[in-house]
């Protein structure tokens, strides 16, 4: 570290070395050509001097490190160097430490090789990086500092055009001098007929007037162009002139109203560090303040200020083009949609940083997400000791600030800059609006979170967190959908459904999207929902059915596509809920239950049908409906008394005659005996066919319904019944398949509420 800083200084001194003999050059070089023809032997030692001086400085050159003006990094790599200083300034640096004075003299005195001396002038380079550095040092006062540099440029623009004045007078052959300006010049007695033979000083003061008058627009006559080689020249030198005035006007203009980039940072500059004395702020602090805000200037930020005048949609193709190749990368956003891509991009900041800076802190609530372009991260976890322990280093195309941001949770490490970074930022609120939009994506982002916590141990720590969130994001988005379901808001949940969301995720009661179109009655988004392939058959945490809420409400509509389908009630209490219903004496619901397919001889507990409860109560409308639906009057519960015995204890005259008709017919209806019939449950069953095979079930569902039929003393019976209420063929042999894919070869093997798949015997052969 101190040889670093040593080298350092040593540098700085001989930057200071090579400045003085490019001002030497500089001003010498105009000099030379103008009013030398072979350099005197000490002022040609000298010169020599002064080009073994830059030839050691084109060496240096090879080894300085450069700042990248696109990343803004500091380049050390020499091969990047050297190609960098060859591509620019090395040819001409090169040239321009040629001998030439050498080469004239061996020329033969040849005229077009002092032309070539003009290359050194190539050095003035150095005097403007020189004044650039002065404008920028606080220490210094701005003002002096512009006055200065406006002062150089009007003495070298005049020192140049004098020595162009006297070269011009200079190339005429000696018999046609008084043809020239200096040459018919007569100041007084004094003439310059001979002016070649006057002191160099003279001449080149006489110049130098003759440059400032003709400059200065004054025009007193006492010098003037005399051959038309110097009146060109002349209307040359006042064409630039004006250009040269009109420079010096607008910079003066600059620091009266203070206009100026420089000034403006100068101004922000003194303001911080009259914050920063008057907070006593540490040294260090300082540093990263002062060099944040410099870096602020060099990047040119107000590149970004001048883009908000640009109309939106431009400003997103600019942000697209360049940064969309750096998003595309990073690891978070792997599999995630264009569209969502395409909207982090153009709410993108870009933004540079320091070594040493800290963008993060462990603990603190995090309001952006950081994507590293270019540069080098470390994140730092904090101890309970104090000390700190490296976790992860980050490098271009990674993240940091997701997990705290999409957890919502505290900053669980800290970040902070180890190479001069490139970053581009996204705040908080603009990523939870596009993650509201595009959830899909969220998901896939929570995923490659998941996927990577095998080779990152600062995701495994996190992990608790993650899962918890990704549960509390999967319950929300299925509320979301049964918000719409229930709703009736058929476009927001094909929406929903259309970017990713589960159509048979549930709420917190177990309530599926089709529960709730069921209930409110919602045809159509409960056939989206059955082409979706929603579980018709789904109970929620109360035992519930879709089927069983449309019957509840009397959504006449939904119950008979759901009976396509092959709904079922699916209760577990069939025969208890039943009774309840006649109990409450709500005969509509019963009606509609009974239709829907519910067995009326459903026993509860004690082996009470509906029936028995319907005559007991004596509700003889509710046990006419029963009776209608096949309720048998002979069953007995758990003390032997069939419904007949409950309506005799009731006394509802009517109501026993009902049943003793019924009993008459079902007698009539089994050739059984009666003892026989009290004893046989009858229990009616029911199943769905489809016309398709298992494996086509998926495709063929949403084009082909299948049927509900009561399900029959034999096989045979079973297939002629399904095949007709189908429409298929009579003449066909049909099998009949499991949802397994196996053959049912028994009646026995069918229980109630089963899907069946009925195909040719051809097929199923094949």
């Amino acid at each position: 570290m101190k040889s670093e800083k040593k080298l350092i200084r040593w540098y700085k001194a001989w930057e200071m070395f090579i400045l003085v003999w490019a001002i030497y050059s500089s001003l010498f070089t105009p000099m030379e050509f103008g009013f030398f023809r072979g350099l005197p032997e000490r002022l040609f030692v000298l010169d020599i001097v002064g080009q073994i001086a830059f030839l050691v400085d084109i060496v240096l050159q090879f080894f300085v490190a450069y700042r990248d003006t696109q990343t803004y990094r500091t380049v050390y790599k020499p091969t990047r160097i050297a190609f960098r200083y060859l591509k620019s300034h090395f040819l001409m640096d090169f040239i321009g430490c040629f001998p030439w004075d050498l080469i004239y003299k061996a020329s033969g005195k040849h005229e077009l090789v002092r032309y070539l001396l003009w290359i050194r002038l190539f050095r003035v380079r150095k005097v403007v990086e020189f004044f650039q550095r002065l404008e920028k040092d606080t220490r210094i006062n701005y003002l002096f500092t512009r006055i200065l540099k406006l002062l150089f440029v009007e003495v070298y623009c005049t020192h140049t055009a004098a020595c162009i004045f006297y070269y011009l007078a200079t190339t005429l052959p000696p018999e046609n001098e008084g043809y020239t300006w200096i040459g018919s010049l007569k100041l007084g007695d004094y003439s310059y007929e001979n002016f070649r033979e006057i002191d160099l000083w003279k001449r080149y003061t006489t110049a130098l007037y003759f440059a400032i008058v003709t400059m200065a627009t004054v025009g007193y006559g006492d010098i003037h162009a005399v051959n038309l080689r110097e009146m060109i020249f002349v209307m040359i030198y006042v064409s630039f002139d004006m250009v040269l005035g009109a420079y010096l006007i607008g910079n003066i203009t600059a620091l009266i109203v203070k206009g100026s980039n420089t000034e403006r940072f100068r101004d922000k500059m003194n303001d911080l560090i009259s914050f920063m004395n008057r907070k006593k702020l540490g040294r260090d602090l300082r540093s990263q303040i002062t060099g944040h805000v410099r870096l602020q200037y060099d990047s040119h930020y107000t590149d970004t200020v001048m883009l908000q005048d640009i109309p939106a949609s431009i400003r997103a193709k600019i942000a697209q083009l360049l940064y969309l190749p750096y998003i595309k990368k990073v690891p978070l956003f792997k599999g995630c949609s264009t569209e969502f891509i395409n909207q982090i991009v153009i709410r993108l900041h870009e933004e540079y940083f320091l070594p040493g800076e800290v963008i993060t802190e462990q603990g603190n609530v995090v309001d952006h997400l950081y994507f590293v372009c270019e540069g080098l991260l470390e994140a730092l976890v904090t101890k309970t000791d104090g000390s700190e322990e490296s976790v992860t280093l980050l490098g271009p195309h990674t993240s940091f600030g997701d997990i705290s941001i999409i957890c919502n949770i505290s900053q669980p490490f800290t970040v902070r800059v180890c190479e001069l970074c490139h970053l581009l930022r996204l705040d908080k609120q603009s990523f939870s609006n596009i993650l509201e939009i595009y959830f899909h994506d969220g998901r896939t982002i929570l995923n490659n979170i998941m996927e990577e916590k095998e080779s990152n141990d600062r995701i495994k720590k996190l992990e608790s967190d993650i899962v918890i969130h990704i549960g509390k994001q999967e319950a929300e988005l299925a509320l979301k959908v049964n918000s719409a379901a229930f709703q009736g808001d058929f476009y927001q949940l094909k929406s929903l459904i259309r970017s990713g969301a589960d159509p048979n995720k549930t709420d917190y009661d177990g309530r599926s999207p089709l529960h709730l179109a069921a209930c409110r009655g919602y045809e159509d988004i409960t056939l989206f929902l059955i082409q979706e392939g929603v579980d018709v058959n789904l109970k929620d945490k109360f035992g519930h059915t879709p089927l069983f809420e449309a019957v509840k409400a009397g959504q006449e509509g939904v119950i008979g596509l759901l009976a396509k389908e092959g709904a079922s009630f699916n209760l577990e209490d069939s025969g208890n809920f039943l009774c309840t219903t006649v109990a409450k004496g709500d005969s509509d619901f019963l009606k509609r239950l009974l239709s829907s397919g519910m067995d009326p001889n459903s026993e509860d507990y004690d082996h009470r049908t509906p029936l028995h409860v319907a005559a007991s109560e004596g509700l003889f409308l509710m046990a006419k409906m029963l009776v209608e639906a096949g309720a048998s009057v002979i069953s007995k519960d758990r003390w032997g008394n069939s419904p007949l015995d409950e309506a005799r204890l009731c006394g509802n005259k009517k109501l026993i005659k009902l049943l003793e008709d019924t009993k008459n017919a079902q007698s009539s209806i089994y050739p059984t005996s009666l003892r026989e019939l009290q004893e046989e449950r009858i229990e009616r069953r029911k199943c769905t066919v489809f016309p398709f095979h298992p494996q086509e079930a998926k495709e063929e569902r949403s084009r082909k319904h299948g049927v509900v039929v009561w399900i029959p003393s034999n096989l045979e019976k079973l297939i002629v019944t399904a095949a007709k209420e189908l429409g298929l063929s009579d003449g066909a042999s049909f099998v009949l398949l499991s949802e397994d894919q196996g053959r049912i070869t028994d009646i026995d093997m069918i229980s109630d509420g089963h899907k069946l798949y009925m195909i040719s015997d051809t097929t199923d052969q094949t």
